[in-house]
């Protein structure tokens, strides 16, 4: 597996993956129209029973994630919806055999799909269909959640049926072995009938009935066979499949504790405890008629799980089930008891918030065995992450990270690595590293216009750069500097601001480029060395030059506003001089404020210059003292930029 999933959560272990993609050319707007409203039924409580159903989406998975669907079943797509437009009866044919090439990705896994067509009417639509829905219109198509309440169902029978079978292996001893890809050429050849084989055989066994448990909503079973699992795994040193049972493990624990969810979604989910044999095939048989089953058993999964899930059906209503195991029995002769009542309940089958990071440590340290294991070595750090943040141990959260950090995974594309910086970015946000987060955010931004992306998204780099701002305590508004002592690393400071220069201009808006370059200049004067100073003003000067600067409010395209910088520490003026007591004191007409007009002598190498320049006084010492000034004349600024340069002198 390549591709991590940055959004993993440990709730994600009892979620079903159902893939929604399009087929044929369909409007990304009508796409997801309908994709938005088909995620809008993300649960379902089964009728007449106490389970309920959780359900992942995703409009995109890489098929190559698939195969390791026996090792973590969460990863397994088990549903594919397809949504396409079709307009003629000619056209169907072909439509439909589209939908077949689709389905053929993901078909080795996959429990029963459904294609939506929006557009066809007439005779075609009107012949019922068990794996089509038409619809005459995108506007027309209300019973969309209806059809995705059906699908789920129909998942769950499929699930049910696939976790009985597993569960009431009557193969004996010859349990197949699961593996995940890389590990199918190790094993050629080895002894199928030692101990050690067989003990393997049950141990992922064990592991992957948990995992089907804990989907069907059997919190409490799937513990206790993730317990089992472990002991199994731990005995023949299967490390990987043992950091899978421990991660299992501790999913199902983090659900009990944290019903709410570690991902950030609303909404509390109801605590799924475990349900009778008779509780949960009466509710399976209610409302399932025969044609659900022949469409199940038509979808893929075998004839067996069919009909040993009928046979607890019939059992449960004869009121008794043939598959109870004796109470003195722990294990089948195939290592897999069917009945684990005895044992569910017990406390010590839940791990404790401080067992639950525990375990997540030693899983870790498994997975890092083995080089083919990195993304799920990653997702096992984030998830864990996740829940230390809820837990408020963001010492420990920052430890999980940076070992996410130096997880070595394959090439990945420039995309992939805004993604991997964005995600390393939010969640040192979410345990309040709020520093470390803005780092990571600005490499992401660096990232967007690497050298190597044939288009540089600019605007995108300037978006994330805003967002690094609160992190190294910047903030765009002037007043903010005007309350005391400085906040923050200034060399830190004025390299993001320009950034923030560059990443404007390239943008094309060298407005942006003015208020930012001002802005830097005034707040960041006492930490400018000399030459910095000139380098700013002569990069000013030249912005300007083609874009002069205004005191107006510059409004963003995401609503951002940046109020002007009114420059309160320039001009530099060491010697005023007042006109002849004769002449008569001028105002300006903006406020009516009296100003003087001051000529100042500049000497540059063997030349003077007498220069006049409007300003209106503040403060004025008429002795060896430096007085203050505002400039009131902008066509006179770069005249006062010329006076703050290093190389030349008042006199």
């Amino acid at each position: 597996m390549s591709v991590p999933d940055y959004m993993q959560c440990a709730e994600d272990h009892q979620t079903l993956l159902v893939v929604v993609q399009p087929v044929g050319i369909v409007s990304e707007e009508n796409f997801f129209r309908i994709y938005k409203r088909i995620c809008s039924v993300s649960q379902l409580s089964m009728r007449d029973s106490q389970r309920a159903l959780f359900i992942r989406y995703r409009h995109h998975y890489p098929p190559e994630n698939n195969e390791w669907g026996d090792f973590q079943t969460h990863r397994k797509v088990v549903g594919l919806i397809t949504i396409t437009d079709c307009f003629s009866a000619k056209d169907w044919p072909q439509t439909f055999e589209k939908f077949h090439v689709q389905k053929e990705i993901y078909g080795s896994t996959l429990y029963d799909s459904r294609l939506f067509v929006f557009g066809l009417q007439g005779e075609v639509a009107e012949q019922p269909r068990p794996d089509v829905a038409f619809y005459p219109s995108y506007e027309d198509c209300d019973s969309v959640e209806k059809c995705i309440e059906d699908f789920i169902e129909s998942l769950f029978i499929v699930l049910e049926s696939k976790r009985l079978d597993r569960a009431t292996d009557k193969s004996g001893d010859k349990i197949p072995l699961l593996c995940v890809p890389f590990e199918k050429k190790d094993f050629v050849g080895l002894d199928t009938d030692s101990r050690h084989y067989k003990k393997r055989c049950q141990g992922r066994m064990r592991k992957h009935v948990g995992d089907l448990c804990l989907q069907a909503g059997m919190l409490q079973d799937s513990l206790v066979h993730y317990h089992m699992s472990v002991e199994l795994l731990r005995s023949v040193n299967d490390f990987l499949w043992l950091g899978a049972a421990l991660e299992g493990l501790c999913s199902a624990s983090v659900i009990y504790h944290y019903p709410g969810g570690t991902g950030g979604k609303t909404g509390a989910r109801r605590l799924q405890g475990s349900s009778s044999c008779c509780d949960i095939d009466q509710g399976l048989w209610v409302g399932t008629g025969p044609s659900r089953w022949t469409h199940g058993y038509l979808s893929g999964h075998p004839n067996s799980a069919v009909q040993t899930l009928m046979d607890v059906l019939v059992a449960s209503l004869l009121g008794r089930n043939r598959f109870t195991a004796p109470r003195n029995s722990a294990l089948t002769t195939n290592g897999i008891n069917p009945d684990t009542s005895a044992e569910i309940g017990r406390a010590k089958n839940c791990l404790s918030p401080e067992d639950i990071i525990d375990k997540y440590k030693e899983a870790i340290s498994y997975y890092s065995k083995y080089k083919n294991a990195g993304v799920i070595e990653l997702e096992a750090c984030v998830k864990a992450v996740r829940v230390l943040a809820i837990q408020k141990r963001s010492m420990e959260a920052s430890e999980f990270l940076q070992n996410a950090v130096y997880i070595n995974l394959r090439q990945l594309s420039e995309e992939e690595k805004i993604q991997r910086y964005s995600i390393l970015s939010e969640l040192y946000e979410l345990i309040g590293f709020h520093r470390k987060s803005a780092f990571f955010k600005r490499v992401a931004a660096m990232q967007c216009v690497a050298p190597s992306i044939s288009e540089p998204g600019w605007r995108a780099c300037y978006k994330l750069l805003l967002e690094t701002l609160p992190g190294y305590s910047l903030s765009l508004d002037p007043k903010d500097f005007n309350k005391g002592t400085h906040r923050g690393w200034a060399a830190v400071q004025m390299r993001l601001l320009h950034e923030l220069v560059y990443a404007s201009r390239r943008m094309g808006n060298p407005a942006l480029s003015v208020r930012h370059l001002s802005f830097l200049l005034q707040t960041m004067l006492d930490f400018l060395s000399d030459q910095e100073k000139k380098d700013v003003t002569q990069s000013l000067e030249n912005y300007t030059s083609k874009c002069p600067g205004t005191m107006e409010l510059l409004t963003l395209p995401d609503g951002l506003m940046l109020p002007p910088v009114p420059f309160t520490k320039l001009p530099i003026v060491k010697i005023l001089v007042g006109l002849d007591p004769h002449l008569p004191l001028q105002y300006t007409a903006k406020n009516k404020d009296p100003s003087h007009e001051v000529i100042m002598k500049i000497r540059c190498g063997n030349r003077s210059q007498q220069v006049p320049i409007r300003l209106t006084l503040i403060s004025a010492n008429p002795g060896p003292g430096a007085s203050s000034a505002v400039l009131e004349d902008k066509a006179v600024w770069t005249s006062v930029i010329w006076l703050t340069q290093p190389h030349r002198k008042n006199v």
